[in-house]
């Protein structure tokens, strides 16, 4: 049978998406999250302090410190910028992308290994999860490498893979908690339940990865033992006496699923099943229709093991999402570690319909494929030209150049299911293009910090003579000051020396007037929760009504 890609398919998808993760690197950060994150572990390369995360100079106990570790490590390699933060995640991405490649071929044969990875890259979750840089990138790279090793342990009994796979699950711990954990576990205990190698589990050699796993994560036992179990003093949610390594082996967990400390999110049992359906595009569709044929035929065959068949990717995830779908804390990017393992799913059920000659199926998925393509394309076309302004003409030719390439490949001949995957991927391409290129860029224009940040440097206003007022804080100027600017109440503004500058929210101002302080100088910079879209804000007709407004004063 014809392979399903040919060489110079993937070879020429795997540079387009190169140059859209590229670009992406260039964009500025954006608040909360990612900002917060990047100044957090500048922080930390600036003090030169890597045992203490503090996040507005008060102790940080949510997260672990591999992400602020890996960040400032590449500050202190390529100087403190936005692309160097996001390059750990944009490295541990090619691992994952990498990973999915190795274990989609130990399951479904060398055709499903670049099909996997093409999936993988070209998902939007993971596209957002390198310019909208937090944990998820750094766990799901480490948590897709883990699985793969530990399968091939399970497989191969070496030790060498039961030590690799250790320290992925050590490295996905280290970077977010539990939930790496868990997902491996699950989903390997669901593949050796399938598989009825239970012997595996008592071997010697487990032993040894269960070493690797803890000795690995030791460092960052130690780093919470110190800033936390050795201070029971601090305070951290109105509690005292905090052990920082029970918090991260077990009541980070539960905290969350508990919603303890947590603002309660969505109470929407179906939460992760329906954000799936964005996060996973262009594959979600297609994911639900793997899933339910596995699931289908797992039934039929009463579970009882298949030749060619898994169920680490389909009852494992679906195990999974079950069980955070009862979380009372959820967030869309708590499904990122599940998407290198639904790109397998998917790249199985590819390689099946092509071997099995699904031609009925076939159709109907390029269809519906076609369908999501096309009004999506249609919908950024008309978002980059219609909400913010015309494009530069170099990147219009761009746009043009991937038009005319995605109308070439639709309607040239070739195999059905070869252009299904080939216009997927290339879809993504053009979509996550044209937004690192011109949406995000134009967007960041209404983010007040790094705005701010530009008038101080062209306007040469010295650093340390710009403060903030407290309660609101801005991660973006803070990052691209390259400085923790220092945090004023009320009083310690009216004693601020003659000519010091003040970055604060409208909302705040109305402080400085009834205080009776006055400025020499004001700088008015547009602001908005860039993070939270609205239509009117999108409309250039009605967003000007809906702008707040950051102000840089000189104080008088």
């Amino acid at each position: 049978m014809n392979p399903l890609l040919i060489k110079k398919d993937y070879i020429l998808l795997y540079i387009l998406l190169a140059i859209v993760y590229l670009t992406g690197l260039w964009i500025p950060l954006m608040e909360n999250d990612s900002a917060q994150h990047a100044t957090m572990a500048m922080r930390m390369y600036l003090e030169n302090d890597f045992v203490n995360i503090y996040k507005g100079g008060k102790d940080y106990l949510d997260k672990p410190h591999m992400h602020f570790w890996l960040a400032a490590f590449s500050f202190k390699l390529f100087g403190v910028s936005h692309w160097a933060y996001r390059i750990p995640a944009l490295l541990f991405t090619l691992l994952g992308a990498y990973s999915c490649n190795k274990l989609a071929k130990v399951f479904y044969g060398k055709q499903a290994s670049h099909v996997a990875a093409l999936v993988f890259l070209s998902t939007q979750s993971i596209f957002l999860a390198n310019h909208d840089v937090r944990t998820d990138a750094v766990l799901t790279g480490a948590t897709i490498f883990g699985i793969w090793q530990l399968v091939l342990y399970v497989h191969l009994n070496k030790v060498k893979h039961a030590i690799l796979g250790a320290i992925g699950v050590a490295i996905a711990f280290s970077t977010k908690g539990n939930l790496g954990v868990f997902v491996v576990g699950v989903c390997i205990l669901v593949h050796i339940a399938y598989t009825k190698k239970w012997n595996i589990i008592w071997s010697w050699k487990t032993l040894v990865g269960l070493l690797a796993f803890f000795i690995s994560i030791m460092p960052i036992l130690y780093a919470y033992y110190l800033q936390f179990d050795l201070h029971p003093e601090k305070t951290i949610n109105n509690r005292t006496h905090i052990s920082g390594v029970k918090f991260i082996l077990w009541d980070q967990c539960f905290d969350r699923l508990t919603a303890t400390g947590f603002k309660k999110t969505s109470p929407d049992y179906f939460f992760f099943f329906h954000t799936l359906l964005w996060a996973f595009l262009p594959w979600s569709l297609i994911a639900y229709v793997a899933l339910f044929n596995r699931l289908k035929l797992l039934w039929k065959v009463k579970f009882t093991l298949q030749p060619k068949t898994e169920i680490l990717t389909s009852v494992g995830v679906l195990v999974v999402l079950i069980v955070i779908s009862f979380s009372k804390f959820k967030l869309p990017h708590y499904l990122n570690s599940l998407l290198p393992i639904l790109s397998v799913l998917v790249a199985g059920y590819i390689i099946n319909l092509h071997q099995n000659n699904k031609i009925k199926t076939t159709n109907i998925l390029l269809i519906i494929q076609y369908t999501i393509l096309t009004l999506g394309s249609a919908f950024i076309l008309f978002l980059i030209l219609w909400a913010f302004m015309p494009p530069h003409v170099g990147y219009m030719l761009c746009y043009l150049l991937l038009v005319a390439g995605l109308c070439y490949i639709v309607i040239t001949q070739m195999q059905k299911l070869r252009k299904l995957v080939i216009v997927s991927v290339y879809f993504m391409i053009f979509i996550n293009f044209c937004l690192n290129t011109q949406f995000y860029p134009k967007l960041l224009m209404y983010q007040a910090g790094n705005n701010a940040a530009k008038i101080i440097e062209s306007e040469n206003i010295i650093k340390d003579d710009v403060f903030m007022l407290k309660n609101k804080p801005s991660w973006s100027l803070d990052f691209y000051t390259k400085r923790i600017t220092p945090n004023l109440n009320i009083e310690e503004v009216v004693n601020m020396k003659k000519g010091t500058w003040l970055f604060l929210y409208e909302e705040q101002i109305s402080l400085l007037n009834q205080n009776n302080i006055e400025w020499s100088k004001k700088y008015e910079i547009n602001h908005h929760r860039i993070t939270r879209l609205s239509f009117k804000f999108l409309n250039p007709n009605t967003r000007e009504g809906i702008l707040k407004k950051a102000y840089l004063l000189q104080i008088k």
